[in-house]
């Protein structure tokens, strides 16, 4: 997974370093060119120094073949401004931004922009959040802690039972399913068909357990 990082504070560089971990290939963007010293003499990424809002900037460090960015300067503002260009401009499939005053989240949320919040939760909500790229998710609820996701029933579900799909901590619940055209409510004994698209919530924390389920 391609992944830009705006922003080279503790988050950034705490965010880009768990990341490569995780074998994504990350390009970190700030204005201070010392700041990339937090990301370790070690760190296999791209740098680019610049402004994440600067055009060419955005291009040199990829944005056009990215599958993610993640925004997180010190200023809700130019989060903002450079959430919606990756969103808008270059229509990057996830862009998540951090937000210090929770009360513009619904101008984010308008946006299709997921948020994050305070740096420890960030760090560990964003690297979360970035472990969706094989599953389409359509909403993220509250800040981002639920996430409904569409899914096309893969074979090794075909024949089972939303009760064994969905867990017994209630971390994975089937919402509905569209079947030939027509969306409905399952039960616990509702049995999943081929064709079959399902609608997940699904908490962060389960994540992986969801993959594991979907053979992924």
């Amino acid at each position: 997974m391609k992944t830009i990082i705006v922003g080279c504070g503790r988050m950034g560089s705490e965010l880009a370093k768990n990341l490569v971990a995780e074998k994504h290939e990350i390009v970190v963007i700030d204005e201070l060119a010392e700041k990339f010293l937090l990301l370790g003499s070690d760190f296999p990424g791209k740098v680019v120094t610049g402004l994440g809002f600067d055009k060419e900037v955005l291009e040199e460090a990829g944005i056009g073949r990215v599958d993610a960015v993640v925004v997180c300067t010190n200023s809700d503002e130019a989060n903002a401004l450079i959430a919606r260009i990756a969103r808008k401009i270059y229509q990057v499939p996830r862009v998540i931004a951090r937000l210090f005053d929770p009360r513009k989240a619904e101008i984010y949320n308008m946006l299709g922009i997921q948020i994050i919040s305070t740096t420890d939760w960030g760090i560990k909500r964003a690297t979360e959040l970035l472990s969706f790229n094989q599953l389409d998710s359509v909403m993220s609820l509250g800040n981002g802690e639920v996430e409904i996701v569409k899914i096309d029933v893969p074979e090794l579900l075909i024949g089972r039972s939303i009760k064994e799909f969905t867990n017994n901590f209630l971390e994975i619940r089937v919402i509905c399913i569209n079947r030939d055209n027509r969306t409905f409510f399952p039960t616990k004994g509702t049995l999943l068909k081929k064709g079959d698209v399902i609608f997940v919530a699904v908490v962060g924390t389960a994540v992986k357990t969801l993959k594991s389920q979907l053979g992924l």
